[in-house]
């Protein structure tokens, strides 16, 4: 959540804000509402403090009946200020967090600057085959029988496929917590009230979240919700900052809306298993670490031998929490790319960094050396999204014959080099 005194000093530089990131949020309305939750606040304030008062001194009847007046209007007061901050809310969760003054400005979500390209795609001599005809041509997925199983958008992984999602999990957590992250394992379930502090969210037609029915808990889908949400309600110290956590989760996403989208194979699935980072940072120091974990990603690649490239996320293209967001994109030989040609560019990591926005919203601060307590910065960033990484592999690595080669980085979790033609 936004800063409410950023809001209100700035009006028309948070509107071009919303304009910029596509936030269709009324200002003014959220404005007029915070006046009047202020207004009646101020009463109570008063009332409460004019009881107070009153309580100190001997009381008499007509003291006790002007007391007993102003205890029902409090009363009253506080029950007319709860749909205000209701409806005040609602509106407040919809303000995206401010823009760093480095992206680019755009309305087109696809007009992402490319800052790096790590490695060039390999010309084929052979025509390559997409990971969904090298799957079936190696038994290493099964989408029939996960469809009849699960649905549509569900997939088996069996072989050494089922092997490489474990080592692909082992190989991320053994890099990153080389760099001081404590690994986690954690809930995929995760409370409403976590969601949309976070800035997530869990109702209306758009949203990715699976909601479980009769209760306030939804499937997670990335373990930015859990580790996001493990702080909640804490102050940290500032010496102990920042706290790096590596987590693994399964993710859950509904997948709403993304008909337009590539979604072939496992690329777009309802459910995958990631490895997330998190780090809880002070202000000064959440720059440096947005570069940090976009540098370990890289490594991760670096090791996977695929050729991949850094875009930074244009404002029309930036998830309402963070301020700032690059993507790690790997070259996938089987995607079709906008001029009908088969290889493409497709997200495969993603890291943003939060500043304050999601700590408001989960009332997570620090205490400063001298004292002072204030809103900490929360930052994320995708070790391996499994199934993305497997079809970078996949694709990438395949070899003539109609075999994968595993990457070296993997051979010591896989116990094996070469994925065979079945």
């Amino acid at each position: 959540m936004l800063d409410l005194k950023i809001i209100r000093e700035n009006p028309d530089k948070i509107k071009t804000n919303c304009k910029n990131r596509k936030a269709d949020v009324d200002i003014d309305k959220l404005l007029e509402l915070d006046e009047k939750r202020r207004v009646v606040v101020a009463k109570i304030d008063d009332l409460r403090a004019k009881r107070n008062a009153a309580s100190k001194t001997k009381p008499t009847p007509e003291v006790i009946a002007e007391m007993k007046k102003v205890g029902e209007e409090v009363k009253e007061l506080e029950e007319s200020v709860v749909p205000l901050e209701a409806e005040l809310r609602e509106l407040w969760l919809k303000v995206p967090n401010m823009t760093h003054p480095d992206v680019k400005v755009s309305e087109k979500d696809e007009d992402n600057p490319v800052l790096k390209i790590a490695k060039k795609p390999q010309k084929f001599y052979f025509e390559p085959l997409d990971h969904v005809q090298l799957g079936e041509k190696m038994d290493i997925i099964d989408f029939d029988r996960a469809t009849k199983v699960s649905g549509a958008k569900f997939y088996y992984l069996k072989n050494e496929l089922a092997i490489l999602e474990f080592a692909l999990i082992q190989y991320a957590l053994d890099t990153v917590t080389k760099h001081g992250f404590i690994p986690f394992s954690t809930p995929d379930l995760a409370k409403r009230e976590v969601l949309e502090g976070l800035g997530f969210n869990p109702r209306g037609e758009s949203t990715q979240i699976y909601n479980i029915e009769n209760s306030d808990l939804s499937l997670v889908g990335t373990a930015e919700i859990t580790m996001g949400g493990y702080h909640k309600d804490e102050v940290l110290n500032e010496e102990d900052m920042p706290k790096k956590y590596v987590a693994v989760s399964h993710c859950f996403r509904t997948e709403a809306g993304s008909y337009s989208k590539f979604s072939k194979g496992i690329f777009r699935v309802h459910q995958f298993t990631k490895v997330e980072m998190f780090q809880y940072t002070t202000p000064d120091n959440s720059e440096a670490a947005h570069q940090e974990i976009l540098k370990i990603e890289q490594e991760l690649f670096n090791g996977l031998e695929v050729p991949y490239r850094i875009v930074d996320h244009c404002t029309a293209d930036l998830g309402s929490p963070a301020i700032r967001t690059f993507d790690l994109e790997a070259w996938m030989p089987g995607k079709p790319n906008k001029d009908g040609q088969m290889g493409d560019w497709a997200e495969v990591t993603s890291t943003s960094n939060c500043t304050d926005y999601q700590a408001r919203g989960l009332n997570i601060k620090y205490k400063a050396k001298d004292g002072k307590v204030d809103y900490l910065h929360m930052l994320n960033g995708t070790a391996i999204a499994v199934g993305r990484a497997i079809i970078a592999i996949l694709e990438n690595h395949q070899q003539k014959d109609g075999s994968v080669k595993i990457p070296k980085a993997l051979h010591k979790y896989c116990g094996f080099k070469v994925i065979k033609r079945k």
